[in-house]
């Protein structure tokens, strides 16, 4: 499969280039900074610099074409302000989206988080976060013309990955490594059947592919 992978050098973006490049697909990392690409090679991916917060749709869908899937793991980051939680993590989201319905592009996976709610209350940088990331997943959530997967890990660690999670709609609070995150997500990208889903993800003791696998209904 060709990957087109937004925020590619992300945490949870070069952690996921690298497995799916060692899988043998063939993957893409949109960035914003030239000098990020070659942490995106080593990673066995193909750097694409083109910033979404400035971006047209088409600029965007003409990177997409061809793709087989697209993963939206961009973010403003934890020292990011206000403006920067709607123009990355909600307006990007929507760009990326609409720019994949655009470019034919039907597996749509969303690096989401947990408690994101576009009705969510407060005034805080962290609520305005959960509050931009809760209207980004409805947004995509209303595209008929995607397959997508929302994706929602608990409190990130870089603790070593285990291999072993829990994977459902309502995990209740908990906390998971980047590296098991990426593993879930290589594996929703090769699990078709869990489109529609919006799924919560802490650690736990079912294998990565076990845990995919019983979400999907196999």
């Amino acid at each position: 499969m060709r990957i087109v992978i937004a925020g590619g050098h992300g945490q949870i973006a070069l952690r996921l280039e690298r497995l799916l490049a060692a899988r043998g697909n063939e993957v893409a990392g949109i960035i914003r900074k030239a000098e990020q690409g070659d942490d995106l090679r080593a990673a066995g991916a193909e750097p694409v610099v083109l910033d979404l917060e400035s971006a047209s749709v088409e600029a965007v869908a003409e990177r997409l074409r061809g793709a087989d899937a697209a993963v939206f793991a961009a973010g403003a980051g934890p020292g990011s302000g206000v403006g920067r939680k709607d123009t990355v993590d909600k307006g990007a989201a929507i760009l990326f989206a609409d720019a994949a319905v655009r470019a034919g592009v039907r597996r749509f996976v969303v690096v989401s988080s947990m408690g994101a709610d576009p009705d969510h209350r407060g005034n805080e940088v962290f609520d305005v976060y959960l509050r931009a990331k809760g209207e980004a997943d409805a947004y995509v959530q209303g595209l008929d013309s995607l397959d997508w997967t929302i994706l929602r890990p608990g409190a990130l660690t870089d603790d070593p990955g285990t291999g072993l999670v829990r994977l459902e709609a309502r995990t209740g609070r908990g906390s998971v490594p980047r590296d098991d995150v990426a593993a879930v997500l290589a594996e929703l990208l090769d699990t078709p059947a869990t489109s529609g889903l919006t799924l919560e993800l802490i650690s736990g003791s079912a294998p990565v592919p076990v845990a995919v696998k019983a979400v999907a209904g196999n």
